[in-house]
């Protein structure tokens, strides 16, 4: 049942619209000035308060501005017997949603409140949508490398320096780039997502900078772009690796300008944009081998961020495992499903070449495909367990065990790692790489690090 607070000197008035609001469903509560009201309005949280404006002591422009103060999103309607547009464009202006004159038509009064509470509904959605939404893109886990990231992520958020966010393919580079926005000035403005490696070379201009109408064969009308549409929020580059030399320059001339055309057009459009670029390959390379602009890669590396693989941070598992086990046991209406400790060690000593979405996919699976409410470990795809290594200790140099630095740790498991999927793609480098999800330079680099010999 609704509540609605009425607000009225006049008992009369009062009392009429407790009847006709009762009739309709609605639970009433009553205050005869703004003295009476602000404390009731606070402690009941009304859905909707019908305020009149001309009362003795505190008007109701006065009452209504202390409770947009305490309560921004409370709706409002106004009521006054000597209404006049001054007043409604003060009380539209202080936050009132509607104003009604007196005296009251029932029809008016009904339909005013038949408007506020739809508003109100939709408030209430975009709230649980928004929350349900951020925790879908949760950044899960505690471990140093994400603790760190998420450390980097507060400080750099609310400034407006640009980002480049690099890691491999389901590390979560859109969830850095979502949290960073988030925490941003800009978090009310909107974000949008542009995968650059998806939109054919022939369409990239124009799904970036829009176009006019006529501008092409099947341009029948003018078309706003993605920095259009990003005004004043957040856009978000997602592998910006594999744009084209001709974009990257147009790129470059926006940020550098904040302007642009549309394609087929002549009239210059000003933005404020605040660029986030995502890629999994090694720029630095790209540029020494001329498929990347090195100029747009100082532009955009003012704010670097690395996600680290999921390997790298195995404590973070047994996280996501259960985070992802309530989110698809919920979304496919499953009864909760636990998993048992022999299980979840094989998924935190598998190596995940695929990152968090691996996982994620992975666990969905289980979900959906578990006949019980226990996932144990017979229910795990073959090939985590098949790849899974037994647990190692890595051994520092000097033999010792115990004086084995991290980074060392690190070194040994990523070399016995591209040793095992070499072994598995017959010494290929180049399908291994494409396994592994890296780019082949950066594999070879790492054969000749750690010193290992190819079989032929």
């Amino acid at each position: 049942m609704k509540t609605i607070l009425i607000v009225d000197d006049e008992a009369s008035i009062r009392e009429s619209l407790k009847g006709i609001l009762q009739d309709e469903g609605f639970r009433t509560l009553f205050a005869k000035d703004g003295e009476e009201a602000l404390p009731l309005a606070l402690e009941e949280n009304p859905d909707l308060i019908l305020l009149d404006i001309w009362m003795p002591g505190m008007d109701g422009l006065e009452v209504l501005r202390r409770i947009r103060e305490t309560s921004p999103e409370q709706l409002v309607i106004m009521m006054s017997g000597h209404g006049t547009i001054e007043t409604a464009v003060k009380a539209t202006k202080l936050g009132a949603f509607d104003f009604i004159e007196k005296p009251l038509s029932l029809e008016k009064v009904l339909l005013g409140i038949q408007n506020a509470m739809k508003v109100g509904d939709l408030v209430e959605e975009n709230r649980s949508l928004k929350a349900k939404f951020a925790k879908e893109h949760e950044m899960i886990g505690n471990s140093q490398p994400i603790a760190r990231l998420k450390e980097q992520i507060s400080i750099a958020a609310p400034t407006s320096g640009w980002v480049l966010i690099t890691g491999e393919n389901g590390t979560g580079k859109e969830l850095v780039a979502r949290a960073i926005h988030n925490q941003s000035r800009r978090r009310d403005k909107p974000f949008v997502e542009v995968n650059c490696a998806a939109i054919p070379e022939e369409l990239i201009e124009s799904e970036l900078f829009g176009h006019e109408k006529g501008a092409f064969t099947g341009a029948t009308a003018a078309r706003k772009g993605k920095f259009d549409q990003a005004h004043e929020g957040t856009l978000f580059l997602d592998e910006i690796g594999d744009m084209s030399l001709k974009t990257q320059a147009k790129v470059l001339r926006i940020l550098q300008e904040r302007k642009f055309e549309r394609v087929g057009g002549n009239r210059t459009i000003e933005v404020d944009v605040r660029v986030i670029a995502a890629t999994n390959k090694d720029l630095e390379e790209e540029i020494r081998s001329g498929n990347f602009r090195e100029d747009l890669y100082y532009r955009l590396n003012v704010l670097p961020f690395h996600v680290p693989p999921l390997r790298e941070r195995p404590t973070d598992i047994p996280f996501l495992v259960r985070h992802f086990l309530e989110y698809f046991c919920g979304k496919e209406s499953r009864a909760t499903k636990t998993i048992t400790p022999e299980a979840l060690d094989a998924l935190v000593r598998h190596a995940w070449p695929g990152n968090v979405r691996e996982l994620k996919n992975i666990v969905e699976r289980l979900v959906i495909m578990t006949p019980g409410t226990l996932i144990t470990e017979g229910d795990l795809p073959a090939g985590i367990l098949d790849r899974r290594g037994a647990p190692r200790v890595a051994v520092a140099a000097n033999g010792d065990p115990g004086a084995v630095t991290f980074k060392e740790a690190k070194e040994d498991f990523e070399r016995e790692f591209i040793i095992q999927k070499l072994e598995e793609n017959d010494w290929n480098i180049s399908r291994t790489a494409e396994a592994i999800e890296i780019e082949r330079s950066n594999l070879h680099r790492k054969i000749k690090s750690f010193g290992i010999e190819l079989k032929k």
